[in-house]
C-alpha cells in the first residue's frame, strides 16, 4: 500500500476493528461451509449462505458499518467486500483456498485466486466471490455480473473493483482491488488524498494566496466566478431544478493564454474557495509511446476521481489533447484514437475537469464545442502590472527609495508569473545590501534575466 496523506481518528480505529472482527468471524463461517460441501459433493446444489446470516450492523458507528448501511448492501455484498479486503487485514483466513484437487493434483480451478509478486498469500478474484456466493449455479453466477457493473455503488463511488492485467482473460478471472481510500476508511476511519505515483500521475496544488491576491481584467473574473458558483450550486441547479435530465453532469473550462497570466493560480483557488482538491495532471507520466498505454495511465486519475469532490487540471494541455491527423499511418490511427478516447472519459466524467494552454489553436476542435467555458487570460496591462507590484511587496520586504513601481509597471510589459521571479531575484540580491533592501538595479537585472529567457532584450 503506497504512502498517502491521511486523517485518522483512534475511536474510528478501533469500530472498524470490532465491527470487522465481527465480519471476518461471519465470513469463515461461510468458507468453511462452502468449501466442506464442494469438496465432499462435487456435483451437489450451491451452497445456501442465507443461512449464515452476517452480523447486525444496524447501530454500529464504524466507517465500515456505515457504509454498508449507507449503500444498503445485502449478503452479497458484504461478502464480497470482506474477500477483497481480507488480504489487507486477515490474509491467513484465505489459505482454506490452498487445498489441491486430488484428481488434477493442482488447485480447484473454481476456487479462482491469483499469486503476488511479493505477497505470499491467496489473493482473491471474482471467480472467488462467485464461488462462494453461486456455487455451480449459473444463473446465480450471472446474476452476480450486477455487482460489479458501472452503476453499482462499489464502481460509482470507487470502493472496489475487479481488475484484469491480461487482455483476454475470462471475466471473473479478475483480482478483486479495494480502493486505498476505502481501505483507509475500513481500517484506519482516514481521510485518503492519495500521492503522486506510477499508478497516479496527478499532484495535489494548493496556494496560500487569496482572491485578494489574483490580479486579472474584470471580464475573466466574471468567467471564473461563473465556474466557482456552478461547483457551489451544481447540485441545486442539476437536482432541485430539474436540469438534470437536460444536461451533462460535470463542468469543462478551457484556460488559455500566454504563460506566467494566472491558469494554475486561479484553478488553485476556484478549489480552495469551495473546498475541492485540485490535482494537476503529469503529462510526462501520462504520455506514453506505447499502444494502450496513455489511455490506461489516464483511466488511473478519471477512476479515482470519479466521484470525489476533485478538480482534474491539466497544464500544457495542447501536448495531450492535440489536433487530430489524417491517418496515414498505423501510429496516426493509434494517436487518433487516444485523442477520442480522452475527449470521452472528460465529456463523461462527472466533476470539473480545467484544461491550461498558452497555445489555444492547438487544442482539437471536438474539445472546444464541448467546454462550458473558455477563459482567456491576456498580459496584464499597465494598471494590472502595477496591481501585481504592488501585490507581491505587500509584506515586510522592503524597497530601496530609487524603486518606482509604476515606472516598472508602465516600462516593461511582464506577465505575473515573471515578475514573481524578477521579484525572487531582487529579494536574493538583496540579502548582499548593508539595508536589506531591494534596489531598482536589482529589479532591473532581475527584468534582463526574465526577458532573455523570452529571447528579449531591453
Amino acid at each position: 500500500m503506497s504512502a498517502a496523506l491521511f486523517t485518522s481518528d483512534s475511536s474510528f480505529l478501533h469500530s472498524n476493528a470490532a465491527a470487522l472482527a465481527q465480519e471476518i468471524a461471519w465470513f469463515h463461517g461461510v468458507l468453511t461451509a462452502a468449501l466442506n460441501l464442494h469438496i465432499a459433493q462435487e456435483e451437489s446444489q450451491s451452497l445456501c449462505i442465507s443461512d449464515i446470516p452476517p452480523p447486525d450492523l444496524s447501530t454500529d458507528c464504524s466507517p465500515y458499518a456505515c457504509t454498508v448501511r449507507e449503500h444498503g448492501f445485502g449478503l452479497a455484498e458484504r461478502l464480497v467486500l470482506i474477500l477483497a479486503l481480507l488480504p489487507h487485514i486477515s490474509p491467513h483466513v484465505l489459505d482454506a483456498f490452498f487445498v489441491n484437487n486430488k484428481e488434477s493434483n493442482r488447485g480447484y480451478t473454481q476456487f479462482g485466486g491469483l499469486n503476488g509478486k511479493s505477497h505470499s498469500g491467496f489473493l482473491p478474484t471474482a471467480e472467488t466471490a462467485a464461488f462462494l456466493l453461486a456455487g455451480n449455479d449459473l444463473a446465480r453466477r450471472f446474476e452476480l455480473l450486477r455487482l460489479f457493473d458501472r452503476d453499482h455503488a462499489f464502481y460509482r463511488h470507487n470502493i472496489l473493483r475487479v481488475v484484469h492485467e491480461g487482455g483476454h482473460e475470462p471475466f471473473f478471472s479478475g483480482a478483486l482491488a479495494i480502493s486505498e481510500e476505502y481501505l483507509r476508511r475500513f481500517t484506519t476511519g482516514g481521510i485518503h488524498k492519495p500521492e503522486y505515483s506510477l499508478n497516479f500521475p496527478a499532484q495535489r496544488v494548493s496556494t496560500k494566496l487569496d482572491w485578494s491576491d489574483l490580479v486579472l481584467a474584470q471580464e475573466v473574473m466574471e468567467e471564473v466566478e461563473n465556474i466557482r458558483i456552478w461547483l457551489e450550486h451544481h447540485h441545486t441547479i442539476m437536482n432541485d431544478w430539474g436540469l438534470g435530465k437536460s444536461l451533462k453532469p460535470g463542468f469543462r473550462s478551457l484556460f488559455y493564454g500566454p504563460p506566467g497570466t494566472g491558469k494554475t493560480l486561479t484553478a488553485s483557488l476556484i478549489g480552495k474557495s469551495v473546498g475541492a482538491d485540485v490535482y494537476k495532471i503529469d503529462l510526462s507520466m501520462v504520455v506514453s509511446k506505447y499502444i494502450g498505454e496513455t489511455e490506461k495511465n489516464l483511466a488511473h486519475v478519471f477512476d479515482q476521481a470519479e466521484h470525489r469532490n476533485w478538480i482534474l487540471f491539466f497544464d500544457e494541455a495542447d501536448a495531450l489533447f492535440g489536433k487530430r491527423t489524417q491517418t496515414s499511418s498505423s501510429n496516426d490511427r493509434h494517436a487518433n484514437q487516444e485523442i477520442s478516447y480522452l475527449l470521452q472519459r472528460v465529456e463523461d466524467f462527472p466533476g470539473t475537469v480545467i484544461l491550461a494552454t498558452n497555445f489555444k489553436a492547438n487544442i482539437d476542435e471536438a474539445f472546444a464545442r464541448r467546454f462550458q467555458s473558455m477563459v482567456y487570460f491576456p498580459m496584464p496591462d499597465t494598471e494590472l502590472r502595477l496591481r501585481l507590484w504592488q501585490n507581491v511587496f505587500d509584506g515586510t520586504c522592503r524597497l530601496a527609495d530609487d524603486v518606482d513601481l509604476r515606472e516598472l509597471a508602465e516600462k516593461y510589459p511582464l506577465a505575473g508569473g515573471a515578475i514573481l521571479n524578477v521579484v525572487r531575484y531582487g529579494a536574493i540580491q538583496a540579502v548582499h545590501h548593508p539595508e536589506r533592501k531591494v534596489t531598482a538595479e536589482n529589479l532591473r537585472k532581475g527584468i534582463v534575466r526574465e526577458m532573455r529567457k523570452e529571447g528579449k532584450t531591453l
